[in-house]
């Protein structure tokens, strides 16, 4: 009955120094646990003491057991309010402390320029038209005065669908659309995807996105375009920069030509951009072949017209100071964030 007594007096002087579950779970098993708790050591020794003995004895262990599981159980009960309270503090919503800034999506570099060349063709009056990305091999090839055994069509290497079908290597096919579909005169652009058996570098995709226009009516000149991208180009880049056309051939066009813009990292200096020639090429275009018209119903006699074509990607590349195209399709938000 004396040990009992000390160990009471030893529960009394520890309980009070729990402050936590896991101190009170220690607790537990250290008095109540059936295995090796005090309280349960205390009970198997009942067997060595004499018949007279073991009531009075076994009466104060259940005694000692109860008033310790009480006690416990109210401890539990005063731990888990303690620790509501505390985590109720921790998750208590400051109104006075500023708010975390939502990240907000925003339009891709590419279709942000997409949306620039359209907005400054539509100012001059073009109509946006829009083409398919599956083409027939007429209105991607032959309609555009480009024959089956027309060396061109090697240096598009094209995606071919089977049958007369095909990715369409451009948008100039949006000649043959329109013109098939209105009546002059017109202005006209497109853009969109374009597909082509290209290996990725820092300079080509077998995907990437370009702008085309034309215009059809009476009495257009060679002057009308140039009139017409100069317009375009400077308010693009830039209102200083210098517009200048180079002889070169493309088969929708006849004249073609090359067009220049002054290089916009030098004003024309010379750097390593432009090869220090001060020039950067930008696009090509010229008057649209007589033999489109020929192909689309129109009188060569009767109309004249003019036609362009852009990358979409060059024009990004150069506003931005980009020098690998494939940053732009990577989707690597560190570099679209900058956007």
């Amino acid at each position: 009955m004396q040990d009992l007594e000390y160990l009471e007096k030893q529960f009394a002087e520890e309980w009070p120094q729990v402050g936590d579950s896991g101190a009170l779970q220690s607790l537990k098993d250290r008095w109540l646990s059936r295995e090796r708790g005090l309280l349960s050591l205390e009970m198997k020794k009942l067997g060595q003491l004499d018949k007279e003995a073991r009531p009075a004895v076994g009466s104060r262990l259940n005694q000692l057991k109860l008033q310790f599981t009480e006690r416990l159980e109210a401890l539990q009960q005063s731990i888990r309010e303690k620790e509501e309270r505390q985590r109720q503090l921790r998750e208590t919503v400051d109104i006075h402390l500023p708010g975390k800034p939502a990240l907000c999506g925003h339009v891709h570099p590419l279709l942000q320029v997409k949306d620039e060349i359209e907005s400054a063709f539509m100012r001059l009056g073009f109509t946006l038209f829009d083409t398919p990305e599956i083409e027939t091999d007429f209105r991607n090839f032959e309609g555009l005065n480009i024959p089956r055994d027309h060396p061109s069509r090697d240096s598009q290497d094209t995606f071919f669908l089977g049958g007369d079908h095909l990715l369409r290597t451009h948008c100039t096919g949006v000649q043959i659309h329109a013109m098939r579909q209105m009546q002059p005169p017109m202005r006209v652009i497109a853009t969109g995807k374009v597909y082509r058996r290209d290996n990725p570098d820092a300079t080509h995709s077998p995907v990437f996105y370009q702008c085309d226009g034309f215009a059809v009516g009476k009495n257009i000149t060679l002057g009308d375009l140039k009139g017409t991208l100069e317009a375009a180009l400077r308010e693009l880049f830039s209102p200083d920069i210098q517009v200048r056309l180079r002889p070169s051939y493309f088969p929708f066009v006849e004249p073609g030509a090359e067009v220049d813009i002054s290089c916009i990292f030098c004003s024309g200096a010379g750097c390593r951009i432009c090869k220090d020639s001060g020039w950067i090429e930008i696009l090509g275009a010229g008057m649209i072949h007589p033999r489109v018209f020929e192909h689309v119903g129109y009188d060569p006699l009767e109309w004249t017209g003019y036609a362009w074509g852009m990358g979409i990607d060059r024009i990004a590349i150069l506003k931005y100071g980009i020098d690998d195209i494939r940053l732009l399709y990577e989707n690597d938000m560190r570099f679209l964030s900058q956007f």
